[in-house]
């Protein structure tokens, strides 16, 4: 795991090549402190750098920018390549092998793009990657992501400089950077919480698209994107050529395929271990790496003294009964508080997903310990986790057949009666009726609910379901909301369920570009690797072929992954309602934060950096503090913008 930077330029800057472009990788050591790299021709303006995180191979022959063994290619790599012994084999097998240097996936990569070429070694490969990669006979430029985005990867042209990097404080390193505040992504971010690829916060400069490969030279300044891998693609062929077998052969095929995957990832040398939440995914991980570990599996946790937000026991008794060597701590709202400030550095662009606090504490915690660690992420996307799937679906269905204007006048009934009042309903009933035990926050609930009943569609609804501020561009001035996945740029999935379908635009979207950035930013801040073994794309592809009925069964969610688990572990340490990975925002705001928030909040301060309405945010700021509303998410976007916003003005 590592960080890459670069740029190809038509003119020199007065700056040494190799000084600038170790300044840009300095930016971020935290994702390689154990090495460095730089490589620049002068002939042709192309300029490579990078930071090395020493995971597999960790004598020099893995040094990066590293060249092929016929000088053909140099590349800088971010990542893991967890078949890369095979692909080894494989070219040996042929004849085409190199004599090798050392036994990096790195070196690996170079052969294999010699040998069949850069598409098809992408598709040979299993693993998580952001790549660069300069053709010194063609004199091209490649930029390559893995399939789903467990690697970051930002581009664009400043002037006549191409910038290339991991993260966004590289490319800003440059002194080819002039780009400002794109307001139409901060719509999608105030929509969000987060700003979906192609975009980012800076004009001019983008994501590179999970799954794709992009070209460019100094004889072709428009980038050529093609897609290699396509996720929606992968869905809709998975529901073409459904999973035949019985019940138990799907169960049986998951957990080989399970199996293997989390096998390679254990792949490294150095210590290694696995975030465990007590959760169904999380504990499918562990409870396949510890029947294949010799010894028992370092595992981590954090609890909190908080029990709405506490499964520190979950995860405690999953870990006795597995017999790892688990390591927990709790922590303190302060604990929580302190490492905010951090927040906007650690995410270059702003990130208002409030579980990337618990994630960077976990990580920390994980950091002490090992190098590498596993997580259950990607498992409620794959096998219909999340409970908004079945409840937009049955929405949906009861809706469809009610009038609009029917429809407008129940949500005028529901919002009649404020979040609070109906919380005091549903714990006055829970005595009655034992399944509003299971609802948090009901009242925010109904009123979100509410909100989406005049929806025109299952995609409007959807929409609706997973918006914050559901008018952006009345937020924010200037803005105009560009097309994603969501709106105006879906990809053809007519022929999916609606579950089906939000289950697609999440793993297009708020799979790479909340959860995984979230982990790979919390992570790789503090030189933590981390590994999603869900992603192994032939896990992915074997989901996407199961029936329906092997994910949701009888209201049971993951059905096909909760057996797999049952297999190891007993169904009484795994059943309860789901939680999410959280930490008590709205708390804290009317507490602890309350006078940060004030200062970023204030009114005046709105108006002066221009870029926010100030009416309706201050409107829920009272709300908020009076307790009448729980706005937590609606502020928390507008906070962690201000704050980034805040860092920007000191660090250019």
């Amino acid at each position: 795991m590592c960080g890459l930077a670069g740029y190809l330029e038509y003119q020199s800057t007065r700056i040494k090549p190799e000084i600038l472009l170790s300044n840009m990788t300095n930016t971020i050591t935290h994702r390689g402190p154990d090495d460095s790299g730089v490589w620049y021709c002068s002939r042709t303006g192309i300029g490579l750098a990078h930071r090395r995180l020493s995971i597999v191979d960790l004598s020099s022959s893995g040094h990066q920018p590293m060249q092929a063994a016929n000088g053909r290619y140099v590349i800088v790599f971010n990542g893991e390549i967890y078949n890369h012994n095979k692909l080894r084999a494989e070219l040996e097998q042929v004849g085409q092998a190199p004599t090798w240097r050392g036994h990096s996936d790195t070196e690996t990569l170079l052969a294999s793009f010699e040998a069949w070429g850069i598409e098809t070694t992408l598709l040979r490969c299993i693993g998580m990657f952001a790549i660069a990669l300069w053709d010194k006979q063609t004199q091209i430029l490649t930029l390559a992501r893995d399939r789903i985005g467990e690697k970051p990867l930002y581009y664009g042209w400043q002037g006549d400089t191409f910038l290339f990097g991991s993260e966004l404080k590289a490319i800003k390193a440059h002194p080819a950077f002039r780009a400002s505040i794109d307001r139409n992504a901060l719509c999608l971010y105030v929509r969000h919480n987060y700003i979906p690829a192609p975009y980012s916060i800076y004009q001019g400069i983008a994501k590179l698209t999970p799954g794709c490969i992009l070209s460019i030279s100094r004889q072709q300044r428009e980038p050529d994107i093609k897609t290699y891998w396509s996720g929606a693609e992968i869905a809709t062929q998975g529901k073409a050529r459904l999973f035949t077998g019985t019940a138990e052969d799907a169960v049986t095929a998951l957990e080989s395929l399970l199996k293997d995957a989390i096998g390679q990832q254990m792949m490294a040398d150095v210590p290694l271990g696995a975030f465990l939440s007590g959760g169904i995914d999380s504990s499918t991980v562990v409870a396949l790496m510890q029947a294949q570990a010799s010894r028992p599996v370092k595992t981590f946790s954090i609890g909190f003294h908080d029990d709405l937000y506490n499964e520190a026991p979950h995860a405690k008794a999953i870990a006795q009964y597995l017999g790892t060597d688990h390591t927990e701590l709790y922590v303190t709202p302060d604990d929580g508080i302190a490492i905010i400030p951090r927040l906007p550095t650690l995410y270059d662009e702003p990130f208002a997903d409030s579980s990337q606090i618990p994630t960077l504490l976990v990580s920390s915690l994980a950091r002490q310990h090992v190098t590498v660690s596993l997580s259950g992420d990607a498992g409620d996307e794959l096998f219909a986790g999340y409970n908004r799937y079945p409840i937009t679906a049955n929405v949906w269905n009861r809706l469809s057949h009610i009038p609009r204007p029917l429809r407008q006048l129940t949500a005028n009934a529901i919002t009649g009666i404020s979040p609070t009042s109906w919380n005091r309903i549903a714990a006055a009933l829970q005595g009655v009726i034992p399944a509003f035990k299971q609802w948090k926050n009901l009242g925010e609930k109904l009123h979100k609910g509410a909100s989406a009943m005049v929806s025109k569609s299952s995609a409007d609804l959807y929409l609706s379901m997973t918006s914050f501020w559901d008018n952006p561009s009345s937020l924010v001035i200037g803005g105009v909301e560009p097309p994603t996945f969501l709106t105006g740029n879906m990809p053809a999935l007519d022929s999916l369920s609606t579950v089906e379908c939000m289950m697609a635009l999440d793993l297009l979207s708020y799979l790479p570009d909340d959860i995984l950035c979230k982990v790979d930013r919390a992570a790789m801040g503090i030189s933590l690797e981390s590994r999603v073994p869900f992603l192994d794309h032939r896990v992915v592809e074997f989901a996407w072929s199961l029936p329906m009925e092997y994910k949701l069964r009888e209201g049971q969610t993951k059905w096909a992954l909760r057996q797999v688990l049952y297999r190891h572990v007993p169904k009484t340490l795994i059943e309860r309602p789901k939680w999410g990975f959280g930490v008590p925002i709205d708390n804290w705001l009317r507490g602890s934060l309350r006078d940060w928030a004030e200062n970023l909040l204030d009114e005046t301060r709105l108006q002066q950096e221009g870029y926010f309405n100030p009416a309706p945010i201050r409107q829920k700021w009272a709300e908020h503090l009076s307790g009448k509303r729980n706005w937590q998410h609606h502020l928390w976007i507008v906070l962690m913008f201000n704050a980034w916003l805040e860092n920007e003005k000191h660090s250019l």
